[in-house]
């Protein structure tokens, strides 16, 4: 069985390939090289054909869906609209277009909005609430939970929390299920992205755009154009305001999730930020209150969680050794679209 997951992030596309049990593919390539040529990705993964199945790159996420039935319509519930694009999502486009025409085996998987486990009123008016990508870490999770308590799938139970370099999620999961989540867009601010929006700024904003969620997070409040993460946290308290920002969101997004995990007692932590080890003590110390706190275990050395996590999916879809992972998450009955539960009077998206 020959699995390929894809983790399309905004800083790099990340990229694992496992048969059976053994890795095949962990690569990791800046993202904006991926959009100028997205025929470099192609190239490394048609070497491995036959390939049983490739999870992603998911965007906003789809039920189920493989790229045979792929049209303008799903591009448009995976990505946003075409004149609010960044660059890196053209690439995405590109890349897809290719994979479609090679008869890749792409399936699309769901966000945490798609899913029948989260009750219907906590998606009212919501969009993000973890894209696709965000599933497949949680799956990632599942797994490793699992085998480091010797339990069964569907009685783990936890808050994922994915700090990204552009977005922080954060996502509940309780025996085994995803029950409710805060997408990097709808929670606190991350790296760069702002997190939600005041409402009364919003109607003040001229040209908005979907680059614009992209900007207004630490990075910003640093108000130093070339500063990284690993900068930020070596010199935390010279840029003090931003650094509580940044940790205070997840606290309280770790808080607003546990009412729906009901006092769930282990936070798990992934993605990019959480490999600076100033960020993961300060989250291990101002989340102790909640739980034991500790990284998600990955075989990857260069490929993120998410990437990992995608091929977890794969193998669980294809009846593998992590269909228990599937089943549980209830990845075959997701449905509808990002669009069905909002109610704005009298507003047209």
């Amino acid at each position: 069985m020959r699995v390929i997951g894809i983790d399309p992030g905004t800083k790099s596309f990340d990229i694992m390939g496992i048969e059976d049990e053994e890795i095949i593919l962990d690569l990791s390539i800046p993202s904006m090289e991926v959009a100028k040529n997205p025929e470099r990705l192609i190239n490394i993964i048609e070497p491995l054909r036959p390939i049983d199945i490739i999870v992603g790159p998911s965007g906003y996420g789809l039920p189920l869906t493989p790229i045979q039935n792929l049209t303008q319509k799903e591009i448009s519930l995976i990505l946003p609209p075409e004149e609010k694009r960044v660059s890196v999502n053209e690439g995405i486009i590109k890349l897809l277009n290719l994979m479609k025409q090679k008869e890749f085996p792409v399936y699309f998987t769901p966000g945490v909005i798609h899913l029948t486990t989260v009750p219907l009123h906590r998606k009212i008016n919501k969009m993000d609430m973890g894209t696709a990508d965000k599933v497949c870490s949680v799956a990632l999770a599942m797994k490793d939970e699992a085998e480091l308590k010797k339990m069964d799938y569907k009685d783990t139970s936890f808050i994922l929390v994915e700090t990204g370099y552009a977005f922080t999620s954060v996502i509940g999961v309780k025996e085994g299920k995803i029950v409710d989540g805060i997408g990097g867009s709808s929670g606190g601010p991350g790296f760069l992205s702002l997190g939600a929006l005041d409402s009364d700024l919003a109607t003040r904003l001229h040209n908005f755009t979907h680059s614009s969620i992209f900007t207004g997070g630490a990075k910003y409040a640093c108000g130093e154009e070339e500063i990284t993460p690993k900068k930020l946290a070596k010199y935390h308290k010279k840029y003090l305001t931003a650094w509580n920002m940044l940790i205070e969101s997840v606290v309280k997004s770790v808080a607003i999730i546990n009412i729906s995990t009901k006092d769930s007692k282990e936070i798990l932590l992934s993605g990019r930020l959480t490999q600076i080890p100033e960020i993961t003590r300060e989250l291990q110390k101002e989340l102790s209150p909640f739980g034991s706190i500790r990284n998600v275990r990955r075989r990857g050395k260069m490929a993120k969680e998410a990437a990992e996590g995608a091929c977890i999916i794969g193998n669980g879809l294809l009846g593998g050794r992590y269909e228990g992972i599937v089943d549980s998450l209830k990845l075959q009955e997701a449905g509808g679209t990002i669009y069905d539960y909002i109610y704005f009077k009298e507003q047209k998206i």
